[in-house]
């Protein structure tokens, strides 16, 4: 096992096939006063047509990612109706796809039946696992990389699973 976490460019580097996150929390901290949250909060929104406003230096890092072949796929696990920290997310879910990430919504009573992980997750060609940590508050609690076979076949078995029964985000409507 790796003894340090890779920087994002070095794990979605080492990507030569799939790159797979599962995102299960309702909410992650957020400053509710300053930045990006708290301006969607007072009603600023992303227009789409104005690509150089809201580019930024993860869209590059997914784009060159799927560039190379890699397929990258973000499933999303949500209480409906969702938190208001969803419905930031997905107003701002466009960019992902612009950038070529493939993303879909579950709503979380049709995921009672999926034997899933503790921890978000990355997915790295079925691999190699990096742990997203978070405290009770949402804030991060740090990363974790694994190339345990059975967790990485947990992973890769719950991911395909919500991925099944999501819904495409052109398709889900937040309620």
């Amino acid at each position: 096992m790796p003894s340090s976490v890779p920087t994002w460019p070095e794990l979605l580097g080492s990507a030569e096939r799939s790159a797979i996150h599962l995102e299960m929390r309702d909410a992650y901290a957020v400053d509710y006063e300053t930045g990006p949250f708290a301006e969607w909060r007072a009603g600023f929104r992303h227009n789409p047509a104005d690509r150089a406003s809201w580019w930024r230096p993860w869209l590059d890092l997914i784009q060159e990612t799927v560039g190379r072949g890699v397929v990258v796929r973000r499933a999303r696990i949500v209480s409906e109706p969702v938190s208001e920290y969803t419905r930031f997310l997905y107003d701002g879910t466009f960019t992902n796809v612009a950038a070529g990430e493939q993303v879909r919504w579950l709503p979380r009573r049709q995921a009672s039946d999926i034997a899933l992980p503790g921890n978000d997750f990355w997915l790295i060609d079925g691999r190699l696992i990096r742990w997203n940590h978070f405290t009770g508050d949402g804030a991060s609690g740090g990363g974790e990389i694994s190339e345990d076979p059975a967790a990485a076949r947990l992973c890769g078995d719950a991911f395909e699973a919500v991925w099944e029964r999501g819904v495409p985000h052109e398709n889900y409507k937040i309620s």
